[in-house]
């Protein structure tokens, strides 16, 4: 795929027919890098125009399913907030489906839904420690993909629940495979990357090109499903090993995503924690995590 850093200037009646990435202005932000080794670009505010790929994908019909794991006291502390603003910020324009797993389903807060939406409540098994619900999300993601999202939607994104829409999330978003630079490590040298470094794991990584959140990933159904598949793969291997990744599915994640590169990096942006304070390079926040409550919600840390 050829990314320019000039737009280039595309008759009205083709413009639907190309791939709307081929209008970024990379060099218009120069304060950050803007694209990857392998020629992926990396998302930020000022290098695209949103009503070109909005065309782009409504032109191709394209569909988002978007779930979440709202997981005992995670339910009530944050997935009211989610959904609320996800309604006004998440891919505005697109058919959005909503995947909302929980051990509780008689509390999912109703929703005032916009058009082209719809929500689905899959009870899940609850868990004594957050670790394995996170690990486990995995593998529910994929038999949800291969069972009833491929059927229904083009794009997926898996998101955590403990935080809020505050700008467009849009249709810029997609690619065949989606992943997010953390906002902790984007501006840190490789050596602070927290990979997993235990060679005993199948996350282990001495080096990678970014360290990426597992907060905020996607794709095409078919590439959401395989990195699902794998990082699950790589889990139950762990398991059978008698160890547990660093950072649980984030760690595999990070592996799979060194051994497949993404199509598409969003910045920081797309999921900015307050708690680091503004900095010049972000110049909006499309998601931002919410307030943690580590001792209040999780019943080990």
């Amino acid at each position: 795929m050829s990314f320019l850093a000039e737009p280039k200037v595309i008759d009205s009646e083709k413009r639907d027919q190309l791939d709307a990435d081929i209008t970024l202005h990379l060099r218009s932000r120069t304060d950050v890098q803007t694209h990857t080794s392998w020629g992926a670009p990396i998302m930020w505010d000022g290098m695209f125009q949103a009503d070109l790929y909005d065309l782009k994908h409504e032109t191709d019909k394209s569909s988002v399913a978007l779930t979440v794991f709202a997981v005992g006291r995670y339910l009530d502390a944050y997935l009211g907030a989610f959904l609320n603003s996800a309604e006004q910020h998440f891919m505005v324009g697109l058919p959005v489906k909503y995947y909302i797993f929980t051990d509780l389903p008689e509390k999912v807060p109703s929703l005032q839904l916009g058009p082209q939406r719809s929500l689905e409540v899959i009870r899940v098994q609850g868990h004594s420690r957050w670790q394995d619900i996170s690990m486990t999300r995995m593998k529910t993601i994929a038999d949800t993909i291969e069972s009833d999202i491929r059927h229904h939607s083009t794009h997926v994104f898996c998101m955590d629940v403990d935080q809020v829409f505050a700008w467009r999330f849009g249709s810029e978003a997609l690619s065949d495979s989606v992943a997010l630079l953390h906002a902790y490590y984007y501006n840190s040298p490789k050596e602070m990357f927290t990979y997993d470094r235990n060679p005993k794991s199948c996350a282990f990584m001495l080096t990678g090109d970014f360290y990426y959140h597992a907060a905020v990933f996607g794709g095409s159904c078919t590439s959401v499903k395989a990195i699902a598949e794998a990082c699950y793969r790589g889990i139950l291997q762990d398991k059978d090993s008698g160890v547990e990744a660093l950072w649980h599915d984030e760690s595999h994640l990070n592996k799979y995503f060194w051994l497949h590169r993404p199509s598409k990096v969003l910045s920081p942006e797309y999921c900015w924690d307050p708690v680091l304070g503004q900095r010049q390079e972000i110049h909006v926040t499309r998601i931002r995590w919410a307030p943690k409550q580590y001792q209040a919600l999780r019943p080990n840390v």
